[in-house]
């Protein structure tokens, strides 16, 4: 994910921008509390509330509940996103690369034109780039071939209401009472359809025309400055999504929301924090692991490394 560096910027100058940023960013947060709770006293809005409570209705066809696919594919799509965007942060630094990469032009991979050398860096990110959008794929697939699409897919106008009065509830602190595992909240719904279905077809059509295959070419009507910039401000918008489901997740009941995720199961037992602390430790050690002995090691199975 390459990107303009702000070349300026000292330890010094970040450090004294973020001792101003945090009391604005405290203040703005505690304006923005007291102001929700202002209007939730307001006769409208108590009404408002009352005819839209932050949930819009499911058709009765609907199922019920997390299958275990879905926990299996939300425990590797994290996995493979983390190294999404690690790799993709260490090609924006645009440092050397510890080692080059070639790929062996044949079998499956065998392409007309001869591969051309990149760095393991930008390997690491093509080769998990490939699995999250195959289990992505996946994902879709049994989305729809099990119904489950209906709890991702806004099918009732009411949504958008219910989405502001889910939004104002939260931002008040008197958070919306949700239960995940029957139906999501109307903003839940809306945040999760527009990562799924925008937010990540987006990141691959701009990570496409960013790739080896399409770098050089002179694509008029998908220009390679807007895509990468584009490119860029969806990793964003991944980090800010991923924080704040995180967050809530941990803070609207963690026992229960972990055993969804984790377990496919609608219990408070510690299931799934013990999955979910395992998954993390996980991700450390791999983390950890993959330096450039390990990763030249591993792209060394799939061409030359030098």
């Amino acid at each position: 994910m390459p990107a303009p560096t702000d070349s300026g910027a000292t330890p010094r100058s970040r450090w004294k921008l973020l001792a101003w940023l945090v009391p604005v960013v405290v203040l703005v947060v505690v304006a923005g509390v007291l102001f929700a709770r202002f209007l939730r006293e307001q006769p409208a809005l108590i009404d408002f509330l009352a005819d839209y409570p932050g949930q819009s209705a499911l058709p009765q066809s609907a199922p019920v509940g997390i299958p275990a696919w879905l926990a299996w594919q939300h425990g590797l799509n994290a996995f493979f996103l983390l190294f999404v965007v690690r790799s993709g942060l260490q090609l924006r630094r645009k440092q050397r690369p510890a080692a080059f990469f070639l790929r062996t032009n044949t079998g499956l991979l065998k392409t007309k034109n001869p591969p051309r050398r990149i760095g393991i860096e930008l390997w690491l990110h093509l080769v998990v780039d490939t699995l999250f959008i195959a289990n992505g794929v996946v994902y879709i697939v049994l989305l729809f071939a099990t119904g489950q699409w209906v709890r991702l897919v806004p099918t009732r106008w009411d949504i958008v209401p219910n989405a502001f009065s889910a939004a104002l509830q939260y931002a008040s602190l008197d958070w919306p009472t949700e239960n995940g595992w029957v139906n999501y909240n109307a903003l839940q719904v809306l945040s999760y359809f527009a990562v799924v279905f925008l937010l990540a077809p987006a990141a691959i059509a701009t990570g496409l025309r960013m790739s080896p295959a399409f770098v050089r070419r002179d694509i008029r009507w998908f220009p390679l400055a807007p895509a990468t910039r584009v490119h860029w401000w969806i990793l964003v918008a991944f980090l800010v999504f991923t924080a704040v489901h995180v967050f809530l997740v941990l803070a609207t009941g963690a026992l229960r929301n972990l055993n969804h995720i984790y377990t496919a199961t609608d219990s408070d037992s510690p299931a799934g924090l013990i999955v979910f602390v395992a998954t993390v430790v996980a991700m450390v050690v791999s983390v950890v692991l993959l330096k450039p002995p390990v990763l030249k090691a591993l792209a060394g199975t799939m061409g030359a490394v030098k």
